[in-house]
């Protein structure tokens, strides 16, 4: 009777790492990923995170590189099951690429709620729902604002002949409502830490829509103006 040979214990840690090695070396988002990655937990020593909060930043950054080396796998397993172009399979990798981008989204947010303490955050609540001289609270010039981001972005695709509402198009409306985010919290803040992080994130957002071929170089910076001039506007020229 043969004996079977014991597998090697170690093993599918060599298989782990060899996997994560090869999403490095072939994936240019899991890179930058692995950079902001570094860059975050400097900044959150620089400010002073707690325990607890470094690892609930830990967690959600996790999130993120998990949330792409799935993406690069599905990308992999859509390519060899269907090398030729069929909607279907374009479907699969625009599912996988949307839930990187949320996890993110999700992570900056945390991030940069992080880097406020107990006073500014209950400030900001009181800034936000707070009566104002112009009459209008901040939380409704925000609403107002992604509301003409919006029209902006339809009558641009309108004009461009060219794209969907939520895809593509002469006005990049992912990129025009993260600036118009950017400006808003830059407004807000005295930090120049967290508005920093802001305006990174909406720079984060439009790379991803030019990488992914989306928009081109002039639609994301059209998309760009369209939030920068209506939170200048909303936020920069009337009172606060």
């Amino acid at each position: 009777m043969s004996v079977r040979p014991q597998s090697d214990i170690f093993e599918p840690f060599r298989v782990a790492i060899r996997g994560i090695l090869y999403t490095f070396r072939t994936q240019r988002h899991m890179r930058i990923h692995l950079y902001v990655v570094f860059t975050v937990m400097l900044l959150g020593i620089f400010v002073g995170l707690r325990l607890n909060q470094v690892m609930v930043l830990l967690f959600v950054i996790s999130l993120v590189l998990v949330a792409e080396m799935f993406n690069s796998a599905i990308e992999a397993t859509v390519d060899l099951v269907q090398p030729t172009y069929d909607p279907r399979a374009r479907f699969a990798k625009d599912i996988a690429a949307g839930a990187v981008l949320i996890t993110t989204i999700i992570a900056l947010v945390i991030g940069a709620l992080m880097m406020l303490d107990e006073h500014r955050w209950e400030r900001l609540k009181l800034n936000l729902t707070a009566p104002e001289p112009f009459g209008v609270p901040i939380a409704a010039r925000w609403v107002l604002g992604m509301l003409l981001a919006f029209v902006a972005v339809v009558v641009g695709k309108g004009l461009g002949k060219r794209g969907q509402v939520l895809k593509g198009g002469l006005v990049s409306g992912h990129t025009a409502f993260g600036f118009f985010t950017a400006v808003t919290v830059m407004f807000l803040t005295d930090q120049y830490l967290v508005a920093g992080l802001v305006i990174f994130m909406a720079a984060l957002i439009a790379q991803s829509r030019w990488e992914a071929k989306i928009h081109s170089v002039f639609e994301i910076t059209l998309g760009a103006a369209v939030g920068v001039l209506l939170g200048l506007v909303l936020f920069g020229v009337t009172p606060k």
